[in-house]
């Protein structure tokens, strides 16, 4: 435990670590505090991320960065994993959706665009395995297809009924885990050789050690346990605080939620960027957006029939499909060189950006050609919710959310 407690002594974002036992205890006197609770999960949240990122270093220092960043995506994937079981038992598969395709997109553009301008802010050119990046933006791709197709069927062909595309969305999330694991097999296993970092990288730099790979691999499956325990907190407050900071559902759910769920693997990424091991920066971007797509969005998918209101489908609005078949091209673009610059961070970031501020300013659905549209958006999230909840059949089931339905 000695280096733990020096990391904590010597590094004062780590001191803010004492947010963790205050959130619980706010969370238990002032329930109702939701903005206090919002704020306060964001700052327990930071100092975990950045404890984890420390523990997967060292991991990664032992066992390779093909295998650090999986360890790492998986381990953090477990805060959307989270985030999602909790809205899937609620039947509130439209913020499902939403925290999906939102940390889809922000693993793959802004975790991967700022471990790029990072990087490149303090070395000139940096090189990474271009196989092992193209193969994860492959298989992003492949999950993006499978996404892309109930969506398209279902808008073709009206006669194709919900049955069909529920049907058709449990076969997809069986094809997508086998090719998951298939995935795994081939760069952890039978042509691992191939995959093995470009970059010798800084790993004593300023005279850092690693830590011992129990402590690490302790403190990372601690960690991760606050880390969910917070992450529940947050997603309880997170739609009260959206009203009084004024923001919309679509941006809380695509943007707020997915940039504080993948907080500790931006953590990791950025940090094994600075020291020149873009390798596993890359392997955590594009393998934890990976592992989203095609692992921890079927599994949703195949729990909804246990433990949700109702099945869940593969169904996404067109904009989510779009912005998702957009960001998966943007990292094989960039990723086709195998080397990086910080002006390459900064051109994926920007795609990012006209995104988030897409959704920022996206306005209400207005009537169009004197016509009066069944949902009306309302620029308060309460009212929104109330409507939702009026015109769904019996006043109960889920409904597509009217910010989203902005999308369409």
């Amino acid at each position: 435990m000695n280096p733990l407690l020096k990391e904590i002594r010597h590094n004062p974002l780590l001191w803010l670590l004492a947010f963790v036992p205050i959130l619980f205890v706010a969370q238990r006197l002032k329930p109702e505090a939701h903005t206090l609770l919002f704020v306060l999960s964001v700052l327990a949240i930071v100092p975990l991320a950045a404890l984890l990122s420390h523990a997967t270093e060292s991991v990664a220092a032992k066992t390779g960065d093909s295998i650090g960043g999986v360890l790492n995506g998986t381990l953090g994937n477990l805060t959307e994993l989270v985030i999602a079981l909790a809205a899937l038992r609620a039947g509130e598969y439209t913020l499902v959706k939403a925290s999906l395709a939102g940390a889809i997109v922000t693993n793959t553009l802004f975790m991967l665009g700022a471990s790029f301008l990072l990087g490149g802010l303090k070395y000139h050119v940096q090189d990474y395995n271009r196989g092992s990046a193209r193969l994860q933006a492959s298989l992003l791709f492949l999950a993006t297809i499978a996404i892309l197709i109930p969506s398209a069927v279902a808008e073709a062909d009206s006669a194709a009924g919900s049955a069909f595309t529920t049907t058709l969305s449990v076969g997809l999330s069986v094809l997508l885990i086998g090719a998951y694991g298939l995935g795994l097999l081939f760069s952890l296993g039978t042509h691992r050789e191939l995959f093995g970092s470009a970059g010798h990288g800084d790993a004593a730099e300023a005279g850092e050690a690693p830590w011992p790979l129990s402590l690490a691999v302790g403190t990372l499956a601690g960690v991760t346990v606050l880390v969910a325990l917070v992450s529940e907190v947050f997603v309880e407050s997170v739609q009260h605080a959206a009203i009084t900071f004024g923001m919309t559902s679509a941006f809380v759910g695509f943007i707020v939620v997915a940039l504080v769920g993948g907080a500790a693997e931006m953590a990791s990424a950025f940090s094994a960027a600075r020291k020149n091991r873009l390798d596993l920066s890359v392997s955590i971007a594009l393998g934890s957006a990976a592992q989203i797509a095609l692992f921890v969005a079927p599994v949703l998918v195949l729990l909804s029939y246990v433990i949700g209101p109702k099945p869940m489908d593969l169904q996404f609005w067109p904009g989510a499909v779009v912005m998702m078949l957009i960001a998966a091209m943007t990292a094989s673009l960039v990723t086709n060189s195998g080397r990086s610059a910080w002006f390459v961070g900064v051109l994926v970031l920007m795609v990012y950006l006209i995104f988030a501020m897409t959704l920022y300013l996206l306005p209400p659905k207005s009537s169009s050609e004197g016509t009066v549209p069944r949902k009306t958006t309302e620029r308060s999230i309460q009212r929104a919710y109330e409507e939702i909840r009026f015109n769904s059949p019996g006043g109960t089931t889920p409904g597509r959310s009217s910010c989203c339905s902005g999308f369409s």
